[in-house]
Formats: structure tokens, sequence, C-alpha cells
């Protein structure tokens, strides 16, 4: 894991769109291993971002599948039997072929199988792992979890914890809220951007757990820092959230406002719309 000093906003939102542009000219393969309820949506979102889905997630394949992918997406939202097997065999093909992977631990804390084997893969040292306060902090072993997309617990509230997990795992850790805190266990960043109808999508959370897995993929070899890489996601995807939300009726509108959104985003967007703080951790200590 990387570590730093301090980060100027305006260096992580340049890059930001650097990587943008990055994902779109080298369309990174991203292996998916999400849940049922939002398979249709995270791939059309990663296509329309520029890069390029695969749902592999058979035991047999998973693991051969992650060895040439450029970055792979463990999401525990339906963890089937089968599923489970291969998210362990994918995770272990990942790491040892360096490819960057994410952990999305969605709804742990309250349901024993999916929390089990969360905690399981995240000491498997994932690139990234992103949920929203509830999760990381029943990851981070200081809540109970349990309640998915409909957690109540404020962002900052899980600073401290989240700073911890990511020391202890050496992913980066992101906790989405109407503020996404992300931190590598040195550095916490603030992101401002989003709306609210991100909520009132099914998928709207898990597919940005792809589009990170992507920009991991499309930093992986560059000198960009993996702290820099989530930060990138999370602002492409919550400025086009923004645009997306600019006349929408509703959900429905939404949704396909977002796909469209997502697509047609630009790094001068970024730079323009960005509302992103930068500052010491907030509490070192879960």
């Amino acid at each position: 894991m990387q570590t730093h000093a301090a980060i100027d906003p305006a260096h992580l939102i340049d890059t930001s769109g650097e990587l943008l542009d990055l994902v779109r000219s080298t369309t990174p393969l991203v292996h998916c291993i999400t849940n049922a309820v939002v398979t249709n949506f995270t791939a059309n979102a990663l296509l329309a971002i520029g890069a390029a889905p695969a749902m592999v997630d058979l035991v047999g394949e998973a693991g051969p599948f992650a060895t040439v992918a450029s970055g792979l997406l463990v999401n525990l939202g339906t963890p089937q039997p089968e599923q489970r097997a291969a998210a362990r065999e994918a995770v272990a093909a990942a790491r040892q072929a360096g490819t960057p992977w994410v952990l999305d631990p969605v709804a742990i804390g309250a349901l024993p199988i999916r929390t089990e084997l969360a905690h399981d893969l995240a000491e498997l040292r994932p690139a990234a792992i992103r949920g929203n306060a509830s999760e990381i902090l029943a990851l981070a072993g200081v809540g109970a979890g349990g309640r998915g997309v409909d957690a109540a617990d404020e962002t900052d509230a899980a600073a401290g914890p989240a700073a911890a997990l990511a020391r202890r795992t050496g992913a980066v850790v992101a906790v989405s809220g109407p503020v996404d805190l992300l931190t590598d266990g040195t550095t916490t960043v603030r992101l401002a951007n989003g709306d609210a109808l991100l909520t009132r999508v099914t998928g709207g959370g898990c597919a940005l757990g792809a589009v990170v897995a992507a920009f991991l993929g499309a930093a992986r070899g560059t000198a960009t820092g993996a702290l820099e890489a989530v930060v990138a996601a999370h602002l492409a995807y919550t400025v086009a959230a923004e645009r997306a939300a600019d006349g929408a009726a509703g959900p429905g509108s939404f949704a396909v406002r977002f796909l469209d959104a997502l697509a047609a985003v630009e790094a001068s967007e970024l730079r323009a719309l960005a509302r992103v703080s930068t500052g010491a951790l907030l509490g070192a200590a879960a």
C-alpha cells in the first residue's frame, strides 16, 4: 500500500481526468463476480464508462479468467455456494497474477455466511474495499452491519475504523455516503459529489465497485497509486450521477440518463465540478 504525507486536491482531480481518458483508451477487462440483482446494470455501467465487463463466476473458470483480466470485482450481495467458491478461486489467482481486485462486502454483519467470507477475503490483500458505513464498520469489527444499502451509520463515524482496516489489509477503503470518504490508512479524501437518486436504483452502489476495478486495472503498471485510482473512479461516477439527475423525473429516467452520463463524462467536467478535500486522518484507532 502506498502512503501519502499530503495530496493536493488539484492533483487528485487532474489525475482523475487522466485516468478517465486512460480507461477509455485501454478498455480494461473487468472480471465481475457479483450479485444476481445487479449483473445487468453493472455490465452496462462498465460498458458506458469505457471498460469491458465479463461475468465469470463458475468454479474452474473464475481462477483462469482472473489471471488475464485487468481487474476483478468480488461482490457478496447474493453469495450462492458455487459463487463463493468461485470468488475464493478468483482471488487466489488474481493475487498470483498481480491483478488488482475489489471487495464489496454487501450487507455483512448480521448475515453469517457472507460475513465469514468477507473477513476471509479481506485478509487476501484486496486493492480496494468499497461499502457503506455499516458494512465497513462490520468488516472492521466495530459494528453489527447487515442493513446493506439502507445503512444509517454516518460516513465520518467510520473514518477511524476504515483507516485501521486499510492499514491491516493494505487496501484503499472507500466508505460511500452523502460525502464519500476514502482512505489508505494515512490520508483521508472526501468527495462531496453525487446525487441521492443513486440510492434509489438497484445496483447504484454495486456498479461503482466494478468501475473502481476498471480504474485500478487501467492504472496498473503506471506511476498512479491505488488511492488516486479509487478517487478517480468515484469522481467520474458521482459527477456523472449529478449530470444524470439534472432533469431526471425520478429513479427510472435517472437510471437511463446515468448510463448516458457515464459514457459522456469528460475530464474537463471533473475539473469543473469536483468537490474534493483531503486531510489528516480523523482517528487512527477503531
